[in-house]
């Protein structure tokens, strides 16, 4: 397996998923081009925003419940966008300021502000790396200085697959049997990823993003290729769901006012 070649320069005329996401959040660390590509996607998807809000919240919830309930200490998130309130190593160090996070992105603008958010939390780090390239990313020097693999870890896999095409050694169900053969048992995974059952959408959404990334795009896909990503895990309750019903809090969120896509999946455990 050879990801493509890393980009360390930032191109603000080229839409990104990390920045569409940032704007979607209310970010301020996107371009005019970010823009523009949300609101011609908001044109067919309009529930997009409230979607993205609602993953975030699922994040959160996810990181939350593996650091308080299950004791996880270690969290390896790909690609994990740019920072923004509540990031994963907050949620888990305010349960335990012990917790290691190495995030993972693509992105170059994302290592810059990562990097930059980070500078003083010696127990988090950012690399730029391609989220296919597991034994890059397990064998980096900061993922081997603060996570240690013969103990359980939670990898995160948050709307993230549908960045990357199908193949047979790169795509996301290859990418997810990968990293299972690196973790200790007892460790998890949480996968999710934009599908739709309307095939007029997955098409429509499948095209202007990879036309709007420049091929940096995989595809939206259905629950039955998400729930293949779980095969042989234990999966936590309530099981593979739309993400927002996935454990909600008491907290208000915003409702998806139509369903011609959503964020599906949830959380794998490794047998032990």
């Amino acid at each position: 397996m050879e990801p493509g070649k890393l980009s360390t320069s930032i191109d603000a005329a080229v839409p990104t998923a990390a920045r569409m996401y940032d704007h979607y959040l209310g970010g301020k660390d996107n371009y005019a081009s970010d823009r523009a590509a949300c609101e011609e996607l908001d044109k067919v998807v309009p529930s997009t925003r409230a979607l993205a809000v609602n993953n975030r919240r699922f994040l959160q919830r996810a990181v939350r419940t593996l650091a308080g309930e299950y004791g996880i200490r270690q969290f390896l998130d790909h690609g994990s966008g740019l920072p923004t309130q509540n990031n994963v190593h907050q949620v888990a160090q305010d349960i335990d300021p012990e917790s290691r996070v190495i995030y993972v992105d693509n992105d170059p603008m994302v290592l810059v502000h990562g990097r930059a958010l980070l500078d003083q939390n010696d127990r988090t780090a950012v690399i730029h790396a391609d989220m296919r390239d597991t034994d890059g990313i397990f064998d980096h020097p900061d993922t081997q200085r603060l996570i240690d693999f013969s103990q359980p870890v939670a990898v995160l896999f948050n709307s993230v697959f549908h960045c990357i095409p199908d193949s047979d050694t790169d795509g996301p169900l290859a990418v997810a049997r990968r990293v299972r053969e690196r973790l200790a048992p007892g460790s998890f995974i949480l996968m999710c990823q934009l599908v739709s059952e309307d095939p007029e959408v997955r098409k429509f959404v499948t095209e202007f993003m990879d036309q709007a990334t420049q091929g940096h795009w995989g595809r939206v896909r259905q629950e039955k290729d998400v729930e293949e990503y779980f095969e042989g895990l234990e999966i936590l309750e309530p099981g593979l769901v739309e993400v927002s019903t996935w454990r909600p809090d008491n907290e208000v969120a915003p409702r998806q006012q139509t369903m011609e896509w959503i964020e599906f999946g949830g959380i794998g455990r490794l047998p032990q």
